[in-house]
């Protein structure tokens, strides 16, 4: 493969990999989430689950201006039961743990700006802790919201941002989009990455979508596998996902939801130290659920 091509795949996967991660919305919105998610691997007794806790609290610093401090902790299970030539016990369980810092402040009448940084912990956790679990996630975003304008017909969200995520292995950052429009009373649509929907309403507390979204994680290896003469530094999984969805609102701001679908692309990988590919745990196509509860604005 040329050089070329390597830096385009690893351009590709880079991007995915960094807005997989995070999405500047959820910050903004959310206070608090619980969440549970399964997909089993395919003709195999593997499955990928994870469980999900996260929190946020702005906290008021002047007129429009906000310091919104939270953390979010992902644990995630490998059940790993197919035959492989490497021993997998190492990789059974993985950690994400965030800090979230950010702030956010009106420029003018239209626009907001927001900050963001995250020191992030990523691994497998089965030995001391070290700087290879450490990763160093952030962001700019610029953010019109006219959601609640009522002079609107069509009231509408938009984001424009950079966004930096060090286990991309890229030294610049990457552009980050974000686009919601009302249309009417029942629907409504959100482009973007790393989800897109269109949702209708049934009523005040009921709501379906169908939606496109990326999942997934990227972490260091604590116990280096040693795979054909090469050792593993890395473990990461992505996946492309399309289907339906509910939420249930049992108050203005206490939501439940649930996303089934079928993953487009997946894709489960252990890598070098470069973040080459150096052995696919799983590539096939599954099932895919998510569900959970949140809290938010």
């Amino acid at each position: 493969m040329t050089n070329n091509a390597k830096m385009i795949l690893k351009l590709s996967a880079s991007i995915v990999f960094c807005l997989i991660m995070h999405t500047i919305q959820a910050q903004l919105t959310d206070l608090a989430r619980l969440e549970y998610s399964f997909i089993p691997k395919s003709d195999s007794e593997d499955e990928y689950t994870r469980f999900r806790g996260s929190f946020n609290i702005p906290l008021q610093t002047s007129e429009d201006c906000y310091f919104i401090i939270g953390a979010e902790y992902n644990r995630i299970i490998l059940e790993l039961e197919d035959n492989y030539p490497f021993s997998t016990d190492g990789l059974r369980r993985v950690h994400v743990a965030d800090l979230n810092l950010a702030y956010t402040f009106k420029t003018n009448e239209n626009w907001r700006l927001g900050l963001r940084f995250s020191p992030r912990i990523a691994s497998t956790l089965t030995g001391r802790l070290s700087m290879d679990d450490v990763f160093l996630n952030g962001g700019i975003f610029a953010i019109n919201d006219k959601r609640k304008d009522e002079t609107l017909k069509r009231p509408y969200r938009l984001i424009l941002g950079l966004t930096y995520n060090s286990t991309t292995g890229l030294p610049f950052p990457l552009p980050f989009i974000s686009y919601f429009r009302q249309i009417n009373e029942k629907w409504s649509f959100n482009l973007g990455i790393p989800k897109m929907n269109l949702k209708y309403y049934l009523n005040e507390k009921h709501s379906i979508q169908s939606f496109f979204s990326i999942d997934g994680y990227y972490a260091n290896i604590h116990d280096r596998i040693n795979i054909d003469g090469n050792q593993a530094h890395h473990v990461s999984l992505s996946a492309i996902v399309g289907g339906l969805g509910y939420e249930y609102k049992f108050t203005k701001h206490l939501v439940a939801y649930a996303y089934t679908g079928y993953t487009l692309r997946l894709t489960n990988t252990i890598r070098d130290n470069n973040r080459d590919k150096l052995f696919n745990l799983g590539n096939v196509n599954a099932f895919y659920l998510r569900t959970g509860l949140k809290f938010k604005i």
